[in-house]
């Protein structure tokens, strides 16, 4: 019991010796990132829009679905665009194994984008998809079972 009571004294004298300061940054002692423990720095998270329309572009559903949603509001009553919320979350959720590339068809009904043909449509061939692996530990990652 002494022996036991011994360790938590010296942990906490050890914690209470390390600046909390130095625990806190990015940077190690020599100015370089720990990647051990805070892992690997993103550049594109650090980068800013190149051109100003890249933000409005990145933001156009949401914007464009803001805008559905008032003018429903303002013609219909708050009860039109509250179901259509909800159906919205609904579809979202509707989703193939996580191997698998969805196609949010549901959803694009929902917003009326079925029977428009984009960009997207053209150059985002599922077939040609960079998201592969292994199947099972796919799954057991999405269910939270690794």
């Amino acid at each position: 019991m002494c022996d036991l009571q011994n360790t938590r004294g010296f942990r906490s004298q050890l914690k209470d010796s390390i600046p909390v300061a130095e625990l806190s940054s990015q940077a190690g002692a020599y100015g370089v990132q720990d990647t051990l423990s805070k892992g690997f720095t993103s550049v594109k998270n650090e980068l800013l829009p190149s051109h100003p329309l890249e933000l409005s572009e990145k933001n156009f559903q949401l914007s464009q679905d803001q805008m559905n949603f008032s003018t429903l509001r303002n013609i219909q009553g708050i009860h039109a665009p509250l179901k259509l919320q909800m159906e919205f979350r609904a579809t979202k959720q509707i989703q193939r194994l996580p191997f698998l590339q969805s196609s949010n068809i549901a959803l694009d009904t929902l917003r009326g984008n079925d029977e428009s043909i984009g960009f997207e449509d053209i150059l985002n061939d599922p077939a040609q998809s960079e998201v592969m692996g292994e199947p099972h530990v796919m799954v057991e990652y999405k269910l939270g079972l690794l």
